[in-house]
This record gives C-alpha cells, structure tokens and sequence, in this order.
C-alpha cells in the first residue's frame, strides 16, 4: 500500500478535484454543517461530505439520511456492511472500500468473503440473509431492479421495511460513491487495508 492516501477508485494519478475549503474561505452555511458533521456520529468532516460542502443544504440531507441508514436501520450491522462493500466495489470506490472493508469484518462478515468481493468475486458459503442480501444488492446495481424470486428472498429474510432499507441503503451508498468518484476524493489518509483495484478483464 502506498504511504499517501488511496486515489480515488484505481485512477492512480488522479488529482482530488474538490478537497475541504480553506476555512477562512467557507461561507457561514459551510461552516455550520462542517461542525454539524463534527458533533454528529460521524465526528469530522471526510469523504463525500469534502465535495457536498459546496452545496450545505444538499450535505444536511444526504448527512440525515447516511445516519439512519448507517446507524439507526432495522438491517443487522453484519448485512448493512457486507452491502455496503458491495456497492464500494461495483462503483470502484476506494473511500467506501478502504472504511468499511475492516467495519465489515468486525461486524461478522468473513475476511474470505470481503476478499472475495475486492477481487471481484462472488462470495460463497454466506448465512442465509447474507445471501438474500448479496443477491438483491448485486442484481439492483446490475438491472437497476429485482426478480420476483430475489425480491421474496428480501422479503422474507427482512419485511417489508427492511426490504426498503436495503434498496435504500444500496442506492444512497451508490450516490455517494459516484460523488466521490467526480471530486476525486481520496480514502482517508489512515486507510490500512487493501484497496480495490480495477476489475479483471
């Protein structure tokens, strides 16, 4: 792993479009949702909220809606990390990859499967909603919709509030993957584990 920051995605000499502001340069409006980030759960101000601070009440959304989805979801930690990292892939995130990869795997998810995912692969062998998970997640990104057998295997596996959750939480963690992926944004400077690189050909 390189000692500076991951690029974004596997661009390796990428340049980071829209980094923080200059503090003396923020508006009134970005100052008050930068320490709104700070003394939320999230306690700083990193990733996609770097590029949303150009646009405060736009990152005051997108802020909201992350912490349900993140922290507050009737999704297990195990499955909302395991999506998580399966959307970081498909969109070639590195911000995304590099912070949830480890969360993943200290929420239950195997080190084997988050590997499998890194290098592209489909993960075998998951507990039953790990699958109903995967298989909704994947299929969503791939047709941008569901099949009736994937989408009983959702609802069976997570209701009807959890099934909306999970398409929820794919689409919200695609959009601001696809932010990041625009402004360049770099995974964090203490990322620690393998980062994604492109896709087999």
């Amino acid at each position: 792993m390189p000692d500076s920051p991951l690029p974004q995605g596997y661009a390796h000499r990428a340049t980071e479009r829209l980094p923080i502001p200059q503090e003396g340069a923020m508006t009134p409006a970005q100052r008050e949702a930068a320490q709104a980030l700070i003394a939320g759960p999230r306690k700083g101000v990193y990733g996609p909220f770097l590029p949303l601070l150009r646009s405060p009440a736009l990152l005051d959304r997108v802020a909201k809606m992350g912490e349900y989805l993140r922290f507050e979801s009737v999704l297990e930690a195990r499955v909302r990390e395991l999506v998580i990292c399966a959307v970081a892939r498909h969109v070639s995130n590195q911000f995304e990859w590099t912070m949830h990869a480890p969360l993943a795997v200290k929420a239950g998810v195997s080190e084997a499967s988050i590997e499998a995912l890194r290098l592209g692969a489909r993960p075998k062998n998951l507990p039953r909603e790990d699958e109903a998970a995967l298989d909704f997640t994947r299929e969503l990104l791939q047709t941008h919709g569901v099949s009736d057998p994937t989408y009983a295997d959702a609802l069976q596996a997570f209701g009807e509030q959890g099934t909306v959750e999970l398409a929820s939480l794919i689409g919200y963690f695609a959009m601001v993957s696809w932010v990041m992926n625009v402004a360049r944004t770099p995974a964090q400077a203490s990322a620690t584990g393998a980062g994604i690189a492109a896709f087999p050909a």
